[in-house]
């Protein structure tokens, strides 16, 4: 409640309160904290982990490590800076943002497979010392604001009784902040929210692997700052490679249309002839303001320096491609399925039906399982061509095709059921 009520509107303002409202609160905001130390808890617990080994130095964690502490380290400060101004409504939606954008949806999500390797190897330890500090911070963070529960998560955190409020507020160090890390993986989130919304848009899901992206850039800088988080990207989207082409080359069909709330206090004067001029641009003209920044115009004998950021560039899709623009992005995705992707789309999927039936059946985390597949479907090549990965992510000692399945499940497939045996190997 007192989270809520903070977070919607600043403590001298008005705010009409909405029922609902503390519902999103605690599924949102406290929900998401909750699950993402459950899943911190799970494995931790597991894998012995223990808090207080010595912590590893900065430059041996990876690079997704050293990203979240860079933020969460720019969050203590900007967290710090709020307070110091009496902005606890700031502060609070500063911590939300991290959480629910940042830790849970990005950085968990992104790390989930080293919390399931096997043995404790350094990438491992880094992963657990990186989490904890993100959660234990948090915990400090919020502890103003919802103080009880901010107990109960440092308490559970700590292990040895200690109270949050016995515990020093945290303090920013400066030397874990990575500006140009932090922005170069604010081009992976971008590009990343782009392409998803892509498959979206032709109803092509996550775990169906499609087989280029395709990138217009201005310069080698710009190539160099996506050739950086290559692998980070493709893994997010589910796409084999990146092509990178030149901004200005004719594949790119462009539409631009003026931002009359800019250009009108501006121009208001001269913006009929200002908008047509705008919309008479040649395409290697719009490709010069897309790449320099800005274009030097003559309209009604007046000059005019049209910025980027005054007009909006939309690009055309591309036979047998679709195409995003935001901002000054582009990406176009590949959309054509070969035979070879659609069986790759049918394993993972098959791995998620499978992985639900665990779940189901209680199995333990570490638990493994024999498989046995009523043949004669168009699984059937998918499991003996992807039958090592199957049983690797599912922790299958057997995957055997057979006529007939006894005690069997139907997974459904979005054109086709298929029966399975899953049991626990003894």
């Amino acid at each position: 409640l007192r989270w809520y009520m903070i977070t919607n509107a600043s403590p001298w303002d008005n705010i009409k309160f909405d029922p609902e409202g503390i519902k999103e609160v605690s599924r949102k905001f406290f929900g998401t904290l909750y699950n993402t130390y459950q899943f911190f808890a799970l494995y931790a617990n597991l894998d012995g982990f223990i808090a207080s080994e010595q912590p590893l130095s900065d430059s041996e964690r990876p690079e997704i490590d050293r990203w979240i502490r860079s933020l969460l380290h720019s969050l203590v400060a900007e967290v710090d800076q709020h307070l110091a101004n009496y902005e606890p409504t700031k502060a609070g939606r500063a911590i939300d943002d991290f959480v629910s954008i940042n830790l849970s949806n990005w950085y968990v999500r992104l790390s989930r497979k080293r919390f399931w390797a096997g043995e404790m190897s350094q990438d491992k330890l880094s992963a657990y010392q990186t989490l904890y500090e993100c959660l234990t911070t948090i915990a400090r963070l919020i502890a103003p604001i919802a103080p009880f529960y901010a107990d109960h998560l440092y308490r559970d955190l700590v292990g040895d009784g200690r109270s949050v409020h016995l515990a020093d507020f945290p303090e920013s160090r400066p030397e874990l902040i990575d500006q140009q890390l932090e922005e170069r993986m604010q081009i992976a989130q971008e590009l990343s929210s782009m392409v998803l919304a892509l498959r979206r848009k032709v109803n092509i899901k996550v775990r169906q692997p499609l087989s280029l992206i395709m990138l217009p850039i201005s310069n080698e800088g710009e190539k160099a700052q996506i050739e950086a988080i290559r692998s980070l990207l493709l893994s997010e989207v589910n796409v084999k490679d990146i092509s990178y082409v030149d901004a200005s080359e004719s594949i790119w069909s462009r539409r631009i249309k003026p931002d009359f709330k800019k250009l009108g206090p501006r121009y208001g004067k001269i913006m009929k002839p200002l908008a047509q001029a705008i919309a008479n641009l040649q395409a290697p003209e719009i490709a010069a303001l897309d790449r320099d920044g800005f274009l030097e115009l003559t309209v009604a004998d007046t000059a005019v320096r049209l910025e980027r950021s005054d007009v909006d560039i939309i690009v055309e899709d591309i036979p047998g491609w679709l195409v995003a623009t935001e901002g000054t992005r582009t990406v176009a995705l590949d959309v054509t399925l070969t035979e070879q992707l659609i069986e790759e789309g049918l394993a993972r999927e098959f791995v998620n039906r499978i992985q639900n039936v665990r779940k189901q059946a209680g199995f333990e985390v570490n638990d493994h399982i024999d498989i046995i597949v009523l043949a004669g479907s168009k699984m059937d090549p998918v499991l003996q061509h992807h039958h090592d990965y199957i049983a690797r992510q599912v922790q299958a000692e057997n995957i055997l095709l057979s006529d007939t399945v006894s005690d069997a499940v139907e997974l459904e497939f979005d054109d086709f059921c298929l029966s399975v045996s899953v049991t626990k190997n003894i």
